[in-house]
């Protein structure tokens, strides 16, 4: 599937919740099916600058496509990475870089976010487009 096809996917599953508050626990359920982070890579490193609460990902690239594994500390915060590690995992560097973030704002997520934790959510786009443009860079 390509990126676009996933985030389709997500606007249409969390159209089916009538309020926020389903969305919310949503999410959370979403975060308990996280890729996790191998103790080994929950370094300083691999922690999102920017985040309230601790959230680490890595990357790495198999067959010419990248993986991601996360966490966080906080259990909604461990559901936003797992929606976006949904979208890009497993993607090629190059539809990472040039994939858009609009379903974010289709499913209404950084509106009903404190802003703290919704500039968390654009630090961790960021590293998803960062890891993604180094593997880039190492290709060319």
């Amino acid at each position: 599937m390509t990126i676009h096809d996933i985030q389709e996917e997500i606007v249409d599953e969390f159209s089916m919740f009538d309020d926020w508050m389903q969305r919310y626990e949503y999410i959370i359920e979403l975060g308990k099916s996280l890729p996790l982070i191998e103790e080994q890579f929950k370094t300083d490193d691999n922690i999102i600058k920017g985040c309230q609460s601790k959230v680490w990902v890595h990357a790495e690239e198999k067959q010419g496509k990248i993986w991601f594994t996360a966490d966080s500390d906080a259990i909604l915060t461990k559901g936003i990475i797992a929606i976006l590690i949904r979208a890009f995992s497993g993607q090629e560097s190059k539809a990472i870089l040039e994939a858009n973030t609009d379903f974010i704002d289709e499913i209404g997520l950084k509106e009903h976010l404190s802003p703290t934790r919704a500039n968390g959510l654009v630090s961790m786009i960021k590293q998803i487009k960062m890891y993604a443009l180094a593997f880039e860079a190492k290709q060319q």
